[in-house]
């Protein structure tokens, strides 16, 4: 089950309506996901925004994991 979505990905579903790559390129950055989002989007408008919607349900942002994470204690 997936984790609540916060404010930020609330409006980033508004987003990916109008412009599906956009929205993921801010969910995920510069990586797989957005070129294959950006090629479903060409094909169709729907495609784009589906693949965008599941994108922002299903991970979270990379700041947001490193900044929750409890620091790790080195033993000497």
């Amino acid at each position: 089950m997936a984790p609540p979505s916060s404010t930020s990905d609330v409006l980033l579903y508004f987003l990916a309506i109008f412009v599906p790559p956009l929205a993921v390129f801010l969910k995920r950055g510069c990586l797989a996901d957005f070129w294959i989002n950006i090629c479903l989007t060409i094909l169709g408008w729907l495609p784009g925004v589906i693949h965008a919607w599941y994108i922002i349900s299903r991970h979270e942002r990379p700041a947001a994991t490193a900044a929750t994470a409890a620091p790790v204690a080195f033993a000497r």
